[in-house]
């Protein structure tokens, strides 16, 4: 069997020592053990979250928690602001019309970050909204929003909260959930967290559980009130993934121990090199306002960004991902997040020239090589 290298916006590349934490014999999720192991990672979790208020750790993949994140805070009818510009963001339009809440929507076009003066606007122009959903990373399109300026608009309005999906932010570049005023902050756990799928990770603001004592919407095992009083204990209201909350205890022992910033910085360094590659080899960036989570590439005009994605996976072992829906073809993206490492990107980059060479794009061979070891060079 070939080892293939992911680079994808995720699942992402697992450490080592994750691996091998997972491998071990799994415990009985009521028996202490457990229990011990529980009460380290939720206080790992409210470090990573920058939060005082517990993380709640749900058995499913990251749209569980989105689905939570309507389901707990809102009633039928309710009006709610969701901002789009991206798959994801279209995901939480999808997750309200399905419990019958009125969402007005803010057309962003892909590839560019909300303008939070439409959003002031939008709140000013509907006083009954109840809570603003977004993205700090949109997963399509490789685009940071500005959560930071999202989160001083809805702490103006004492009946609004703002949700953010940080499921391929949480972990790439600082989300402090308390200190910015996130109400609801969310992520998943085979982004940056460099963990199989499997587990969803939910934190709600003194305002938000709030909101939820007045939701009327269904809901059973998404109740994060009972999983609130469960893991207030040391416990789940559900069987728990348990060699996932294994791995994750390695994984935040892992991010904890040389402290957040290096985590962040290191992250940054290696989308920045890979960002300064792909221009130097004359490629173009689809967005306006990157994430240093997820790259997308423009594919040059006469080549079809799946051509790329096929070189590099079929010859290469590569695994990237191409675009989604009206970016379908035009671009590729490359995750940055889990365990990669600089020889990566430098591979990454040198298996993307080649590619595109067998592709007769015209470019400077060894260009953007240079410019990553460059920008490389400067962390050490």
């Amino acid at each position: 069997m070939k080892t293939r290298l992911l680079y994808t916006p995720g699942p992402v590349p697992i450490h080592e020592q994750t691996l091998l934490a997972m491998a071990q014999p799994i415990i009985h999720h009521r028996a202490p053990e457990y229990a011990q192991l529980l009460e380290k990672v939720r206080g790992q979790l409210k470090t990573l979250f920058g939060t005082q208020q517990e993380v709640l750790i749900l058995a499913s993949s990251g749209t569980g928690a989105m689905e939570a994140a309507v389901s707990n805070l809102l009633c039928p009818g309710d009006h709610a602001l969701v901002i789009l510009g991206g798959k994801f963001g279209e995901r939480w339009t999808q997750i309200c019309e399905a419990y019958g809440v009125e969402t007005t929507n803010i057309d962003v076009q892909w590839g560019s970050a909300v303008d939070p003066e439409q959003v002031r606007l939008a709140l000013e122009a509907d006083p009954q909204i109840k809570a603003v959903y977004c993205q700090a990373s949109e997963t399509s399109t490789g685009t940071r929003h500005p959560v930071e300026q999202l989160a001083q608009l809805t702490a103006q309005r004492e009946d609004t909260v703002l949700v953010v999906d940080a499921i391929t932010g949480l972990g790439v570049f600082p989300l402090p959930m308390d200190e910015l005023g996130i109400d609801v902050l969310i992520t998943g756990s085979q982004k940056a967290l460099s963990l199989p799928p499997g587990l969803a990770m939910i934190a709600l603001s003194e305002k938000a559980w709030k909101l939820s004592e007045s939701s009327t919407l269904p809901r059973f095992y998404f109740n994060l009130a009972k999983e609130h009083k469960a893991i207030s204990k040391n416990s789940s209201a559900y069987t728990p993934a348990v060699s996932l909350v294994v791995g994750l205890s390695s994984v935040l022992d892992r991010f904890l121990e040389p402290g957040l910033d290096e985590l962040y910085g290191r992250t940054a360094l290696f989308a920045r090199a890979l960002r300064e590659a792909a221009l130097a080899l004359g490629l173009k960036l689809y967005s306006s306002s990157p994430s240093d989570a997820v790259t997308a590439i423009y594919s040059p005009e006469t080549i079809d960004a799946g051509k790329i994605v096929a070189g590099l996976r079929e010859g290469y072992c590569i695994t990237v991902a191409g675009g989604q829906d009206q970016a379908k073809g035009k671009i590729f993206r490359v995750g940055m997040m889990g365990n990669v490492r600089e020889r990566d990107v430098v591979g990454l980059v040198a298996a993307l020239e080649n590619v595109l060479a067998d592709l007769d794009y015209e470019f400077e061979r060894g260009a953007g090589l240079r410019r990553a070891s460059e920008i490389l060079g400067e962390r050490k």
